[in-house]
């Protein structure tokens, strides 16, 4: 039978005793930016689908995508891809056993964030 004596238990973690670390934000973070570019690769989809329709679709996807929520869904689609790849990278690092100690960890946590937002400029920059 259940335990029906959920009352009496602690929780764990509670949110005012844990403080969340890097790692753990940079993890989410990359959860989140892979569920995120389905709205941009969408948005692409949409696009040729409609490029391959009617005029009339076209223009209306097109519209879309060069308006200002436009660019704004594809600059952080951008960073989200840029983001994403430095993460993953980070991921077959760590895979191979190395850079495991907390303090490397977080220098990579750190270079993840400053890397994508850097990639991301250049890419605007020289595209």
């Amino acid at each position: 039978m259940a335990d029906v004596n959920r009352g009496n238990r602690p929780l764990s973690p509670h949110m005012s005793v844990y403080r969340p670390q890097l790692t753990s934000i940079t993890s989410i973070l990359t959860r989140i930016t892979g569920n995120a570019l389905l709205l941009g690769a969408l948005m692409f989809v949409w696009w040729f689908l409609a490029a391959s329709t009617s005029e009339r679709a076209f223009a209306t996807a097109d519209w879309v995508m060069t308006s200002v929520i436009g660019d704004i869904i594809m600059l952080f689609s951008l960073l989200g891809l840029w983001y994403h790849l430095l993460a993953g990278v980070r991921h077959l690092i760590w895979d191979s056993g190395h850079m495991l100690d907390v303090e490397t960890a977080e220098k990579l946590g750190w270079g993840i964030l400053a890397g994508s937002v850097v990639m991301t400029l250049l890419t605007l920059i020289i595209v």
